[in-house]
């Protein structure tokens, strides 16, 4: 069964690192994967692999890893408190406005 937990959080990484690269690419993310990594984080507590505060730790060293900030960096400590577990923060920036017109 650990071997199958850790196969679970590894996955979980993975997925959030995609979301993160793709973001700070300035890609759009589908939000069904957003969704299906929100479902695998609540499996994870379900099944016991994690408990919340172990995936929010993970969720942030994978975003201090793959965009150099952590989401309390951007979002503030209690980003928590406006997104509920097993939400995740993640939309695309803004994009740039460039006039079409010369006036």
């Amino acid at each position: 069964m650990e071997g199958n937990v850790d196969n679970l959080l590894e996955e979980l990484q993975q997925r959030w690192q995609q979301l993160f690269t793709a973001l700070a690419r300035g890609e759009d993310v589908a939000p069904s994967a957003r969704l299906r990594a929100e479902g695998m984080m609540e499996a994870a507590v379900l099944v016991g692999a994690a408990d919340p505060v172990a995936l929010d730790a993970l969720l942030e060293a994978t975003s201090q890893a793959t965009r150099g900030s952590s989401l309390a960096d951007e979002l503030g400590a209690d980003w928590r408190s406006f997104y509920p577990f097993p939400q995740l923060p993640l939309y695309m920036g803004r994009a740039p406005v460039v006039p079409s017109t010369s006036d």
